[in-house]
C-alpha cells in the first residue's frame, strides 16, 4: 500500500526515541498489513528507550519499536488463505521458525530463533504493522474493546506463569507489582486463592495491586517483606510465591517466605546473577522451582481470550493512560518514575462505530474500500 505513516523508532545506538515519517510496510506474500488502533508500551521498550546495556547488545537501529497491539486488517499478501480485510487481530509477538525441535513438541515459546516484533523486526508503535499470517490471532471486537485487546500478549505472560499452579484456597505471595504481577494478582484472585499478598516498593503500584484484589500488602522499601507476608498468612509461610520483580532481594525473600514443600515461580529477569543457598533454601525445603518465560503459543491465548472477554479478570484498572504517538517522551518518563502501569497509544486516535461491525465483530468489507490511508 503506498503512503506513508508515522512510527515511534529508534534511530541511533543512544538513549532516547524518535517519532518519525516513513513508508507503509510493503507486505511478503505471507504477511498481513495491520492498521494500529492501540498498542500498548512493555517494560522491554522502556529498556530500549534508556538504551541499557541489554538493548545494545540486542537492537540494531534504525528500528520501529512495540510488540503489544490490536487493529484492522487493510491488506493481506498473495498466500494469506486465513485472514481477511476487516478483521480485528493482535498478534502473537513472537515469529518461530516451526521447524526447530521446540517448535515441532509444542514449545515454540523457546523457539532459538525467535524474531520478536519491534526487537528484531519491525514493531507495532506505528500507524501500520506488517506481521506474518502465522501470529495473527482474530479478536471479536464487540467483547475486547482496542485499550484490552492490545494487552493479550502481555497478559498471557502472567496467564502461563500464574495457571501453572492450583491456585484454589492456596496462599499466593506475589514480590513485583508491575504489569505482569498485577496481571497475575486479577489472575490469583479469581482462580479461588486463600490470601494474596503483594510486595513492591513503590506505593503507586502497591494501590493498584489492592485494586486487582491483593488482601495483604508490603511496601519492601519500609517494611520486611517476609515477616509481613508470615503476619499476613496467621504466621505461616505461603503455598506458592510468584517472583515478577526480577530483583535480588525480591528472590532471595521468595525462598525465605514459602513452606516446606511449596511452590516458587521465577519470572522476573534479574539484571545480574542472584546468589541463593540451594541446600538451606530450595533442597532442604523440598522447594518445586519453576523457572518461566513468556506463553505457550497458542495454548495460553486460548485462556487469555476466555478470562478477558467472560470479565473473570478485568484488566480496565491497569490502563492508567490513555496517549498520542507523539507522547513518547511522556509515556517513557512516566513508566521510569513508576507512576503508570499499562500506557496505551492510540495512533489514529479514532474509535470504529457499532453498526460498522458484522456479527462476529469483524469490519463490514464497506468500511475499508476507497483510500487507506488518510
Amino acid at each position: 500500500m503506498p503512503g506513508t505513516m508515522k512510527a515511534i523508532r529508534k534511530m541511533e545506538a543512544k538513549p532516547g526515541l524518535e517519532l518519525a515519517e516513513i513508508p507503509i510496510p510493503s507486505l511478503g506474500r505471507k504477511e498481513v498489513l495491520v492498521k494500529v488502533e492501540a498498542a500498548s508500551i512493555c517494560g522491554t521498550d522502556l529498556h530500549i528507550f534508556k538504551w541499557d546495556e541489554w538493548s545494545q547488545q540486542r537492537l540494531k537501529p534504525p528500528l520501529t519499536l512495540g510488540h503489544e497491539f490490536c487493529g484492522t486488517v487493510v491488506e493481506v499478501g498473495d498466500e494469506v488463505h486465513n485472514v481477511r480485510v476487516g478483521q480485528f487481530v493482535s498478534a502473537e509477538s513472537h515469529v518461530t521458525c516451526g521447524m526447530c525441535f521446540q517448535c515441532r513438541t509444542g514449545q515454540a515459546h523457546m523457539c532459538p530463533r525467535t524474531k520478536i516484533l519491534g526487537v528484531d523486526r519491525e514493531g507495532c508503535f506505528a500507524e501500520y504493522v506488517a506481521v506474518p499470517e502465522s501470529v495473527v490471532w482474530l479478536n471479536n471486537r464487540r467483547l475486547l474493546e482496542p485499550k484490552i485487546a492490545t494487552l493479550q500478549e502481555p497478559f498471557g505472560n502472567a496467564v502461563f506463569a500464574t495457571m501453572a499452579h492450583d491456585l484454589a484456597g492456596q496462599s499466593v505471595a506475589i514480590f513485583g507489582c508491575g504489569p505482569i504481577g498485577l496481571f497475575s494478582i486479577g489472575i490469583v484472585k479469581a482462580s479461588g486463592a486463600a490470601g494474596v499478598f503483594a510486595s513492591d516498593v513503590i506505593d503507586y503500584r502497591l494501590d493498584l495491586a489492592q485494586e486487582m484484589g491483593a488482601t495483604g500488602l508490603v511496601n519492601a522499601s519500609r517494611d520486611s517483606a517476609v515477616q509481613k507476608i508470615l503476619d499476613f498468612n496467621d504466621g505461616y509461610p505461603v503455598d506458592i510465591v510468584l517472583e515478577m520483580s526480577g530483583a535480588a532481594a525480591a528472590i532471595k525473600d521468595s525462598f525465605e517466605v514459602v513452606r516446606n514443600g511449596g511452590t516458587v515461580t521465577l519470572f522476573g529477569i534479574p539484571a545480574r546473577p542472584v546468589e541463593i543457598d540451594v541446600a538451606e533454601k530450595m533442597i532442604f525445603k523440598n522447594v518445586t522451582v519453576y523457572a518461566m518465560n513468556g506463553r505457550r503459543i497458542f495454548e495460553t491465548w486460548y485462556r487469555t481470550r476466555w478470562l478477558l472477554e467472560s470479565g473473570v479478570v478485568n484488566l480496565r484498572p491497569l490502563v492508567t493512560h490513555v496517549l498520542a504517538l507523539d507522547d513518547i517522551d511522556q509515556a517513557m518518563h512516566l513508566l521510569a518514575a513508576g507512576q503508570a502501569c499499562k500506557i496505551v497509544m492510540l495512533p489514529h486516535g479514532d474509535e470504529v462505530p457499532a453498526e460498522a461491525l458484522d456479527d462476529h465483530g469483524a469490519l463490514h468489507p464497506v468500511e475499508i474500500s476507497g483510500p487507506l490511508h488518510p
